[in-house]
């Protein structure tokens, strides 16, 4: 006898995909601190940040901003096409360093001459957060 696997299809629902990849995010940032922690992203991280001017966001908070508002979009991605969390969430990772490390910070001159070692730091903690955001994602959407 065969075995036949039954796949319950949840119903679509943006709000709930923005919320888990929001949720996810979130967890997402955590976990990419901590891999930055262990493998610093750039030389200059290492060393304690200047202070912020007035009125300005600090690195801290900008990270905090764009992994949730990145994680809620990918939950909204994901939500309607799930081929999106592809190699679970490895290939979003990866394409989130490229397109904003590798492309648009250097092409604002906000980031250039990053050695091998810093984008080898960022790619491996970029991939942490885009796993962790998949995993929490589709953990927390499940129960959504």
């Amino acid at each position: 006898m065969s075995k036949k696997k039954v796949v319950v299809i949840q119903p679509r629902s943006l709000a709930k995909g923005l919320l888990a990849g929001l949720i996810g995010g979130l967890v997402g940032v955590l976990a990419m601190a901590a891999a930055e922690r262990l493998i610093p992203r750039h030389a200059q991280a290492a060393a304690e940040p200047p202070d912020p001017a007035p009125g300005s966001w600090s690195l801290d908070e900008m990270h905090w901003s764009f992994g949730a508002a990145v994680g809620a979009a990918y939950g909204a991605l994901a939500e309607y096409f799930p081929a999106a969390t592809a190699n679970e969430g490895v290939a979003f990772g990866m394409a989130l360093e490229t397109l904003a490390h590798e492309g648009t910070l250097p092409a604002l001159g906000l980031l250039t001459g990053l050695s091998a070692r810093d984008t080898a730091g960022g790619f491996t903690s970029h991939v942490v957060y885009g796993v962790t955001t998949e995993v929490v994602r589709g953990f927390a959407r499940k129960r959504l």
